[in-house]
């Protein structure tokens, strides 16, 4: 009996709305993190994106545990000669918030072609507000 893989045109995505009100951000970000991938789907392959689009709303009301916002550091680089840049968890919250729980599902998805794929069906809004409403209306 051969194997069933299914192809591209057979997968069939579903959208999640998430409220990341007051959830610890690295338990929301694996379980975000198995939708992206499809691993809570029967047909998983894990050579193709089977994952489902999530909806993430709220993401400036995520909190952390023990010391971390203040403790935690984001690191990025411009890449010229003396272009590190260093920030708090705080400070990100405060600019860019959606940028903390994208930066944490990235981190726990496959590092390989499928990476950005995935992180495509991701949409992260700070607040309540998203345009996908019609998605979740049945």
């Amino acid at each position: 009996m051969p194997t069933l893989s299914p192809k591209l045109s057979q997968i069939n995505r579903d959208w999640h709305l998430v409220d990341a009100n007051g959830q610890v951000l690295g338990r929301m970000a694996t379980r975000i993190a198995r939708l992206l991938m499809g691993k809570n789907r029967v047909d998983f392959s894990r050579h193709l994106d089977m994952g489902d689009h999530v909806v993430i709303i709220n993401a400036a009301k995520v909190k952390v545990t023990g010391r971390k916002s203040a403790q935690k550091l984001y690191h990025r680089h411009s890449g010229y000669p003396g272009g590190m840049v260093v920030l708090t968890y705080a400070q990100v919250q405060a600019s860019h918030p959606d940028r903390i729980i994208t930066h944490a599902i990235s981190g726990m998805l496959p590092k390989n072609k499928l990476h950005d794929r995935m992180l495509k069906h991701l949409h992260v809004y700070p607040g309540p507000d998203h345009p996908y409403a019609k998605q979740f209306k049945k």
